[in-house]
């Protein structure tokens, strides 16, 4: 890079940060680009699950996340990134561009990128203690921040929500594409570089209360005994868009970063949930029945306590920064 830009070190470590935000079943569909005065994210469409995500919505709010992530990694390193999202229409893949101009670390950035190596989706039943309000307000704030709409779902329209979820996981489930799918990317062998481990995944009943977790291959993680848990009281903060395209699925993956990493800061453990938007008529019933058609619904972060004693999660593998950062080829 040219003088007062980052240097390629500096880049190489803000990507390895990115590279460590949550995508859809640990997929990692991103691949980044260094240019001559900028860094580029591109969609990597050879990681997309097309029984899963069938409209590839996942993979850029997975995308968006990771733009997030960079964001934050760059700031502690002294660099604000000035993000230009979708620059080029004629290559839809070519989801930011992003320049840089420095600036002096602020303590919150530095403290929130420090949460990116301690994050995890945690698939557990959680604690019976309720996150605190002043807390999910925060989460709610950062997620506006980010030019995403965000709520707390309670009463009638969490029964509806998770009413969407359990549909969602029936219709999904009756497809041999999706559990060949699941089965290719969840359970996956140490040393493997992508997918969920089974050790990231919980032993036993995923069915928390009146919440249907996703059915992923079979897991190795303890779980305590829920009699001794009490009833999860993990919050749904429901992230939606005023519209439906690339664009708002990008926002919103950065509102998602913007959520956990704050959530994570705050000693919460948090799990998004993405199944009732992968299903055409669940996305509609969420649409209609919890948002009132206002804005279109995007992604279900959960959010709360892990039970008490539990133990920390292992990190699920990455791809190698050398595997997903390349070099443009210049004119």
């Amino acid at each position: 890079m040219d003088r007062g830009q980052p240097d390629e070190n500096t880049l190489r470590a803000a990507v390895a940060l990115a590279c460590r935000a949550p995508s859809v079943h640990n997929s990692q569909p991103w691949r980044w680009e260094i240019g001559a005065h900028s860094l580029h994210l591109y969609a990597d469409r050879a990681r997309n699950l097309p029984a899963i995500d069938p409209t590839g919505a996942d993979l850029v709010i997975s995308c968006g996340a990771a733009l997030h992530h960079l964001r934050v990694g760059l700031a502690a390193l002294g660099w604000r990134a000035v993000v230009h999202r979708l620059p080029n229409p004629s290559q839809p893949d070519h989801l930011a561009a992003i320049e840089f101009a420095a600036r002096e670390p602020s303590e919150a950035l530095v403290a929130l990128s420090t949460a990116i190596p301690r994050r995890r989706s945690d698939r557990r039943a959680f604690s019976s203690w309720p996150p605190p309000d002043a807390i999910l307000d925060q989460l709610v704030d950062r997620a506006r921040n980010e030019g995403v709409e965000a709520q707390v779902v309670t009463s009638r329209a969490r029964d509806e929500l998770l009413i969407a979820i359990d549909k969602a996981a029936v219709t999904q489930e009756a497809d041999p594409a999706y559990r060949r799918e699941i089965r290719d990317w969840s359970g996956v062998y140490p040393g493997s570089s992508a997918g969920v481990p089974a050790a990231n995944i919980p032993a036993g009943s995923h069915q928390y209360g009146n919440l249907r977790m996703r059915e992923f291959a079979p897991g190795e993680l303890p779980q305590a005994d829920h009699r001794l848990l009490g009833e999860d009281a993990g919050a749904l903060l429901l992230l939606s868009t005023s519209s439906d395209d690339d664009l708002s699925r990008l926002r919103a993956g950065e509102a998602a970063s913007a959520v956990v990493l704050e959530a994570t800061s705050a000693g919460l453990a948090t799990c998004p949930l993405s199944q009732p938007f992968e299903v055409v008529e669940t996305k509609e019933l969420v649409r209609d029945q919890v948002l009132g058609g206002a804005t279109c619904p995007q992604l279900v972060i959960r959010v709360g306590w892990a039970a008490f004693n539990a133990d920390p999660l292992p990190a699920t593998p990455r791809r190698p920064v050398i595997d997903v950062l390349s070099h443009q080829e210049q004119p």
